[in-house]
């Protein structure tokens, strides 16, 4: 089951059809997939495909994808995952892209809050792994604000579309979470 999750802002939600157009924006940004392991889509059908996935993974019980939307008008500007969840281990990996005309105004970390809630909360998980480019200097601040810990480095992880990224490996636990 998909939660809905509500901060002051935002609704974090699942996807519907009509948010095609929403996805195509987010991944279809070169900028804003700037630090991402994968290439923006280039094509309406692409994200057309992105959301059959959402969904079908969805249905899997081991990701979660949330549309990240105001609340004045149900307007998705960004999602936020869960991946690789492991029940056996309690753990999961956390993913998040917002457009870029609603980047600097906090609203990654007030969605990640929630989101973050609902993982250690309801899903009683006890670990979240985050996988920041290095290059990424907002994201390593949103994720180290969140009080994630930096684990690793992995060098040359990823080849997209002919760069060559690095990987900086960051880790929260939850008493972590729930102490800050």
């Amino acid at each position: 089951m998909i939660p809905t999750l509500d901060t002051p802002r935002l609704r974090l939600r699942a996807f519907v059809e009509a948010d095609v157009p929403a996805l195509f924006a987010i991944f279809g940004d070169a900028e804003s997939m700037r630090y991402w392991s994968r290439p923006e889509l280039r094509t309406i059908e692409e994200a057309e495909a992105m959301l059959r996935d959402i969904q079908d993974h969805g249905a899997s019980g081991n990701f979660v994808q949330l549309g990240i939307a105001r609340r004045e008008d149900d307007l998705v500007i960004g999602t936020c995952t869960l991946y690789r969840i492991e029940r056996d281990h309690r753990r999961a990996e956390l993913g998040y892209i917002l457009r870029r005309d609603h980047w600097r105004r906090g609203l990654a970390h007030e969605a990640l809050v929630a989101l973050l809630d609902h993982a250690f909360g309801t899903l009683g998980l006890h670990r979240l792994e985050a996988d920041v480019d290095p290059r990424n200097a907002a994201s390593i601040r949103l994720v180290e604000r969140l009080g994630f810990k930096l684990e690793g480095h992995l060098r040359e992880r990823y080849f997209v579309a002919g760069d060559i990224q690095d990987s900086a490996m960051y880790g929260l636990l939850a008493p972590e979470w729930k102490a800050r």
